[in-house]
């Protein structure tokens, strides 16, 4: 496990076209999840920072709420406990973990 996988240090302020960078970088992720089987929705209330809300549609408790913040280290996707997930230029790596997180079936 790397630095990234256990850091849980809080996001600080984003450039000021983080609203459209956020969605950018949630729909991509979005995208891999959608094609690896996975339900996915995007929610961008204006009052909040959007989010990706992702369901394994063959156990539906298992369903997690999927961020994008900037930090100091540029931006990443991160759990709603306010743990990393992966850089987002990594989409294939924040799919294959947010995968395994949801997986109904262990090792799946």
């Amino acid at each position: 496990m790397t630095h990234e996988d256990t850091d849980t240090a809080a996001p600080v302020t984003a450039p000021a076209d983080a609203a459209g960078t956020r969605l950018e970088h949630l729909e991509r992720l979005g995208n891999a999840l959608a094609g690896r089987g996975f339900r996915v929705r995007l929610s961008a209330p204006e009052e909040r920072p959007a989010s990706l809300h992702v369901t394994n549609p063959e156990a539906v408790a298992l369903t997690e709420y999927v961020l994008a913040e900037h930090g100091v280290d540029g931006w990443w996707f991160w759990w709603s406990w306010a743990e990393r997930i992966a850089a987002a230029d990594d989409v294939a790596g924040a799919a294959e973990r947010v995968a395994r997180v949801l997986a109904a079936h262990p090792g799946h």
